[in-house]
């Protein structure tokens, strides 16, 4: 097996591991139950996931690098919310809006590869810009806001 793609494969597989673990953490965070397990291993696996991503080859500045970058950036400031939560509600809100902007743009990264890589989705939207793949982005955002509406939903340290 080439070596980009066995890269490839578990850099997919980690990213799932993200998403299944950041739906725990969120479905943690609206029932007002503790979610250190699953935040430990979302945040693990989305700190793989983004500075794994940045090992793939690329040429220039993509949308892709961008929000990579910006990522990075609302991971290292969500892992230093998380670690500073239980001592003021800015702090738990910060690590709250940072968990769930990472889940959202993990789950978007979810829906544009599947429908540029898996061949039934991308014969409904070759060009990438078609209804099937704006619904599926708005739909997305709309769970984005209902689980951020009720992530906040009553104030005490979730996470």
């Amino acid at each position: 097996m080439d070596l980009l793609l066995a890269y490839t494969i578990f850099h997919v597989l980690v990213s799932l591991v993200e998403i299944v673990a950041g739906i725990a953490m969120v479905a943690a965070f609206i029932n007002r139950r503790p979610a250190d397990g699953w935040t430990k291993l979302f945040l693990a696996t989305a700190a793989i996931t983004l500075f794994g991503g940045f090992l793939f080859p690329f040429h220039g500045v993509t949308p892709a690098i961008v929000i990579g970058i910006l990522n990075v950036v609302i991971l290292l400031v969500t892992v230093f919310a998380w670690q500073r939560a239980s001592t003021a509600r800015l702090w738990n809100a910060t690590f709250v809006i940072g968990a769930l902007a990472l889940l959202y743009f993990n789950c978007l990264v979810l829906i544009v590869q599947s429908f540029q890589k898996v061949p039934g989705l991308h014969d409904l939207a070759p060009v990438g810009n078609e209804p099937a793949v704006l619904v599926s982005q708005t739909v997305l955002f709309i769970a984005a806001l209902v689980v951020g509406y009720l992530s906040f939903k009553g104030t005490r340290r979730i996470a």
